[in-house]
């Protein structure tokens, strides 16, 4: 099997490369090498025989090489960068993707790969209640998901008039060790390994699921084997785990991990900075993901018997 991933070293991207090469897939990897890529994984990766690396811009990308599917991580992800400065958004969300689909178009004379994109849970919007399926509106609240929803509506495009194939798929919170600092949980960690307050969006109220960047691996490769075995194509998935906390739940428990003689049951203030606000925040997301459970796939990773290690590894080794 051969496969391209798109962002390669990034965070998710990383965890996905490195289980297929692991399985002994031909993988193809594709990076910018932005900030949010990590040249000490792309050494890692480049330990495997049957990887190959292209440092490309997708929108930079001129042909593909036969292959049987395309994962596209490649993507800008903070919602904050957004919020100030959308370009970059559009250029990689949005033209990227149109890119890889008129790539893949391009190679309809023989036989088109699948692209298997990742979207995110926040193209649903606020979820007060219950979970989002698939087949929900897409109500983005923010530049970022907006770029990613747009995308959705350009590969179901493609496919419906070029036959381009697909698999959308919409994970929520991931984490893990090499996620960038920018995000929640190593921002947290490094934050109160400095003695310094962690900003706090909503005062911490907004709810989010977090799932394991190896279990989202994991949910690839039950999806593709699926494409492989039964010929499914042209889905949506969910993937959600359905662990579900407030941030400032997330940030007590990683408080207690740092400092393990406070007692943070009642009162954290004195350790978060709650000035901050995001505009358009959405206050919960929520996923339906039965429809990737019925394929097989459950989570295996708990995140509350992970934490730890974490929090040891970026207290330990983290730079910012």
């Amino acid at each position: 099997m051969i496969v391209y991933i798109t962002g390669c070293c990034g965070f998710i991207g990383s965890y996905i490369s490195e289980y297929f090469l692991k399985a002994g897939f031909i993988v193809r990897g594709v990076d910018k090498m932005t900030y949010a890529s990590d040249e000490g994984v792309l050494n890692m990766l480049q330990g495997y025989d049957n990887f190959y690396f292209e440092k490309k811009d997708i929108n930079d990308l001129e042909f593909l090489y036969d292959c049987d599917f395309i994962i596209n991580c490649a993507a800008e992800s903070h919602v904050d960068n957004s919020i100030v400065s959308s370009d970059a958004f559009l250029k990689s969300n949005v033209n990227g993707v149109h890119r890889l689909l008129e790539l893949i178009r391009l190679k309809g004379n023989y036989e088109m790969p699948t692209l298997i994109h990742f979207s995110t849970d926040e193209v649903y919007g606020d979820v007060k209640k219950g979970a989002a399926t698939e087949e929900s509106i897409l109500n983005p609240s923010n530049p970022y998901a907006a770029t990613k929803a747009a995308a959705d509506q350009l590969i179901l495009a493609w496919n419906r008039t070029y036959g381009v194939p697909y698999v959308i798929v919409r994970p929520t919170n991931n984490y893990g060790i090499g996620q960038n600092p920018e995000k929640l949980i190593p921002k947290t960690i490094k934050s109160f390994s400095f003695g310094k307050k962690i900003p706090l969006h909503q005062r911490g109220k907004p709810k989010r699921n977090w799932l394991h960047a190896y279990d989202t691996a994991r949910a690839i490769d039950f999806i593709i084997n699926d494409c492989v075995t039964k010929g499914t194509k042209n889905e949506i998935y969910n993937i959600s785990g359905g662990f579900e906390q407030s941030n400032i739940d997330t940030v007590k428990k990683i408080a207690k991990l740092v400092y393990p003689k406070e007692d943070f049951s009642k009162d954290i203030k004195n350790y978060c900075n709650f000035d901050f606000k995001r505009e358009g925040v959405d206050l919960r997301y929520s996923l339906n993901d039965s429809k990737l459970r019925k394929i097989g796939w459950t989570p295996e990773v708990s995140f509350d018997e992970e934490l730890p290690g974490i929090v040891e590894h970026y207290s330990k080794y983290f730079v910012w």
